[in-house]
């Protein structure tokens, strides 16, 4: 399923998510150190696999990789500049992108059969959850029509600060969102990150310094559940 980009589509203002038909919140997991990008590769396919055969509740789990590129489905070897850090190609929508130590990552698996089975709108979705959280701490976060992830204006220059690429399976979601709190951004010097090259990188240590990954985190729970 090739990543969507929901930026624009102003009717889904007024289209929220349906609720699940049970009152069972999704599972949310933080793990605290880092994991591989195989072994979250793996759980998650086992996870969505369970979602699909009931056997499992819809899962958001927020974690950090070491650092690592990977490659989308629409993506080319290309975009990976650096050599020196390892690479995966994966089955997530979009183009090249860097996960590394002071970024997190959230995987959201969640059942679209029991919500709204429209894709863009649940990319609209995971774009409200990140501008919801950034503006808890005076980040204003946008969409840009035609760019997939979340903008912010700095010194007078579009930077991107967080990425976003889902693949669906029976509409079951996994992959996610990825957030710049306080990542190393030369690491993105490695890449075409998302196959652009005419904008920058930043993160919520660069535009708030005070605000730390705990309370990140905190905001990132609170507001899934607003718009989820």
């Amino acid at each position: 399923m090739q990543e969507k980009n929901a930026g624009g589509i102003k009717d889904f203002l007024f289209i929220p998510l349906k609720r699940r038909l049970d009152t069972e919140k999704p599972q949310w997991k933080t793990s605290h150190a880092p994991v591989s990008y195989p072994d979250a590769l793996s759980l998650m396919e086992r996870r969505v696999d369970e979602i699909l055969g009931s056997t499992a509740p819809e899962l958001v789990w927020a974690l950090e990789h070491p650092h690592v590129y990977t490659l989308g489905t629409s993506g080319q070897s290309s975009e990976i500049l650096r050599r020196d850090v390892p690479f995966f190609e994966t089955g997530r929508g979009g183009k090249a992108t860097y996960h590394g130590p002071g970024q997190r990552v959230v995987y959201v698996m969640l059942d679209l059969r029991a919500r709204t089975q429209d894709l863009r709108a649940y990319v609209w979705h995971l774009e409200e959850w990140l501008i919801k959280t950034l503006h808890l701490f005076d980040v204003e976060a946008e969409r840009r029509e035609g760019r997939v992830g979340l903008w912010v204006t700095d010194g007078g220059h579009e930077k991107k600060i967080a990425a976003i690429g889902v693949r669906v399976r029976k509409w079951v979601t996994f992959h996610g969102v990825a957030l710049n709190i306080a990542p190393d951004l030369s690491y993105f010097q490695g890449i075409i990150p998302c196959g652009l090259t005419q904008y920058g990188v930043t993160s919520v240590a660069d535009l708030c310094p005070q605000v730390t990954a705990a309370q990140v985190d905190a905001a990132l729970y609170k507001t899934f559940f607003q718009v989820f």
